[in-house]
């Protein structure tokens, strides 16, 4: 039989006799990756998963369990670019220490302003960035922290029974991601080192990059599709940690019920405390 895919498709199942299918001239030459971290966790692991993803949700409409049913599970190896660079690093920020107190007479507040100053080098390994532009980057971003000391050398026997892709996003066009990603991670590092202040504003930031290198693996992620009143769900598993991730439809009813109890309770709250506040004063 005749297998029908994308230019991307790079593993499959024949749908006529469920034999697994890879085609070996997605990994040729640069479309070789250079690493691959195994699935570890199974297609039942990822419907627990979701379940367990359901359960406590107090907004979830209530027939939604009972309605909603997967329409698709599948484990794919999704292509991710890994980028290694070097950041330096120099901040610049204006910050505060309040201080109160009170004696007999007076409430005091004293306000100290402060500039502090950061600099340093930071070296950052196997930033992901994933190179398919069918994987949502936000949804592939969530399901992270993938372990990648876990990850070995690429062999197209780790594809057996599950679906590939090749990339279709090239290390080239993920190069402005990944330094966002390192950009974004270098500030909160330095942030991390002005403790102590009330309040703390950088003032003036400069990254520079270096050494910049980018190499090609493969991860493993479960998606499942499900469907519930003609809308669809898709909902993203780490196949090597078990985080999934997933939009979830939201019971209007519920919420509004929700909305008038929290503001009824607040109100309560409220005219206790103004109750109070009058028979002390």
């Amino acid at each position: 039989g005749e297998i029908m895919g994308d230019a991307t498709s790079a593993a499959a199942d024949c749908p006529y006799c469920g034999s697994h299918v890879v085609m070996t001239n997605q990994f040729k030459g640069d479309l070789r990756p250079d690493y691959v971290i195994p699935f570890k966790l199974d297609k039942e692991a990822a419907k627990e998963a979701l379940k367990k993803h359901l359960c406590g949700k107090r907004l979830l409409p209530k027939v939604f369990k009972s309605e909603n049913h997967i329409d698709e599970i599948k484990g794919i190896y999704v292509p991710f670019w890994l980028f290694q660079a070097d950041a330096d690093a120099h901040i610049r920020y204006k910050a505060s220490r309040v201080r109160r107190w009170s004696d007999s007479n007076y409430n005091y507040t004293e306000t100290s302003f402060y500039t502090l100053e950061r600099g340093g080098n930071i070296a950052f390994d196997n930033i992901p960035v994933d190179g398919s532009s069918k994987m949502a980057d936000d949804l592939m971003e969530s399901i992270e922290p993938y372990d990648a000391t876990q990850a070995v050398d690429f062999s197209t026997a780790y594809l057996a029974g599950y679906l590939a892709d090749k990339y279709d996003v090239t290390s080239q066009e993920s190069i402005s991601r990944a330094n966002d990603r390192v950009k974004t991670s270098t500030s909160e590092a330095f942030r991390r080192t002005t403790n102590g202040y009330t309040f703390v504003t950088p003032e003036s930031t400069t990254i520079r990059l270096s050494n910049g290198k980018a190499k090609y693996a493969l991860y493993p992620v479960w998606l499942l599709n499900t469907s519930w009143r003609g809308k669809k769900y898709t909902f993203a598993m780490n196949g090597q940690t078990g985080k999934l991730v997933g939009d979830l439809p939201l019971d209007k009813s519920a919420y509004w019920k929700w909305l008038v109890a929290l503001s009824s309770a607040f109100g309560v709250i409220s005219s206790a405390v103004m109750l109070l506040l009058y028979y002390l004063l």
